[in-house]
């Protein structure tokens, strides 16, 4: 068994892609960046997204209001759902069902926030 010093994972919980940005964000304000740390943060800046402050918020209340999992409300924030086409994606593998009311629901919701370009 191969042991790496540091290497060991020691929780694991979804953040938004928001968040990552803008920790590495600050994090290259007073360190340089290795290359996979810019090439995450390349990527995060393609996307449409919401900010972190209302990644945070949309992840808690939807977990709060709606019931979803830490990794399946992370997964709506990210992907910024338009319609129910793009729900049905992020719930087809989910073990809980959730119905097109439910759905339109979180949509409705979700149009209270701003997206950044």
């Amino acid at each position: 068994m191969i042991s790496m010093i540091g290497k060991e994972i020691i929780e694991s919980e979804p953040i938004p892609s928001a968040k990552v940005k803008k920790v590495l964000e600050d994090f290259s304000d007073d360190n340089q960046l290795n290359y996979e740390q810019n090439i995450t943060l390349n990527h995060l800046a393609r996307f449409k997204k919401y900010s972190a402050e209302d990644s945070e918020e949309i992840v808690e209340k939807l977990q709060d209001e709606f019931g979803l999992r830490a990794r399946v409300a992370v997964h709506i924030v990210d992907l910024v759902p338009k319609d129910l086409a793009d729900m049905r994606l992020i719930f087809a593998k989910e073990p809980m069902k959730i119905d097109k009311e439910e759905m339109e629901k979180i949509l409705e919701f979700l149009e209270q926030y701003d997206v950044e370009e």
